[in-house]
C-alpha cells in the first residue's frame, strides 16, 4: 500500500546509507526538517529532471520516479533561520502520485522498494571493494579534517553497499547517477560501476 511522505526535490539524488549535507534557509523546509527531527521521521529525497531547488513561483518541477528516503541524524541552528544538517539515506521508493502541499512543500504517495540483499563481491569485482577500503582508511589516517563522507559499519564484502559509495564518490553524469539508484541488482549495479573506474 502506498506511504505518504514529504519530499526534498534535489539536483543529486541519495543512496541508501549516504550522507547528506544540507544547508536549510527556506521556510517550507525549515519547519520541515524541524517537524522531521522532532517526531523522527524521514522525508524522502528525489531528483529533478527539470526545475530548481529553490522554490520559484508558479513552477512545477519534474521528478525522477526513484528516490531514496532520508534520515535526520544531526541539525545545527547556524543562525535562526539556518540549518546544516546530516542525514543518512533509507529505503529506496517508486513515486506513485505528487501533490503541493501547505507552505510549497512538495508531497508523494511512494511504493518502498526493497533493501539490498547482502551479495558477496564477485572476485573479478573485489578490486573495486579493495581500491574502496583504501580510500576509506587513508581518510581516516588523515584525519577527521579528510575522512570520507561515509558512515560506518564498513560493507565492503557486499556489492550493493560498494556499488552506493562508488555511486557517490565518482564524477558520475547525474542521470547515470539516477540509473544506478534504480537499478534493483546489487551486483549488476557494481558492474556499471566497473566502466567508470580504472581497475
Amino acid at each position: 500500500m502506498p506511504t505518504r511522505i514529504p519530499l526534498f526535490p534535489l539536483s543529486q539524488g541519495l543512496l541508501p546509507d549516504g550522507m547528506l549535507h544540507l544547508n536549510i534557509f527556506e521556510v517550507r523546509y525549515l519547519d520541515l526538517i524541524k517537524r522531521c527531527q522532532r517526531e523522527a521521521i524521514p522525508f524522502g529525497v528525489v531528483g529533478l529532471v527539470q526545475g530548481h531547488e529553490v522554490q520559484v513561483p508558479d513552477e512545477v518541477p519534474q521528478l525522477h520516479r526513484i528516490g531514496t528516503l532520508a534520515h535526520v541524524q544531526t541539525v545545527d541552528t547556524v543562525q535562526p533561520a539556518l540549518l546544516q544538517v546530516v542525514c543518512q539515506g533509507g529505503l529506496r521508493f517508486a513515486l506513485v502520485d505528487t501533490e503541493r502541499g501547505p507552505y510549497g512543500v512538495w508531497y508523494a504517495q511512494v511504493q518502498y522498494l526493497p533493501a539490498d540483499a547482502p551479495e558477496p563481491i564477485p572476485p573479478d569485482l573485489q578490486p573495486l571493494a579493495n581500491m574502496l577500503g583504501r580510500l576509506i582508511a587513508d581518510g581516516q589516517q588523515a584525519g577527521s579534517r579528510h575522512a570520507l563522507p561515509i558512515f560506518a559499519p564498513y560493507r565492503l564484502e557486499e556489492c550493493g553497499w560498494v556499488a552506493n559509495r562508488w555511486t557517490e564518490l565518482l564524477p558520475i553524469p547525474a542521470d547515470a547517477k539516477q540509473q544506478l539508484l534504480a537499478e534493483l541488482d546489487p551486483a549488476q549495479r557494481l558492474r556499471h560501476i566497473a566502466g567508470f573506474v580504472e581497475l
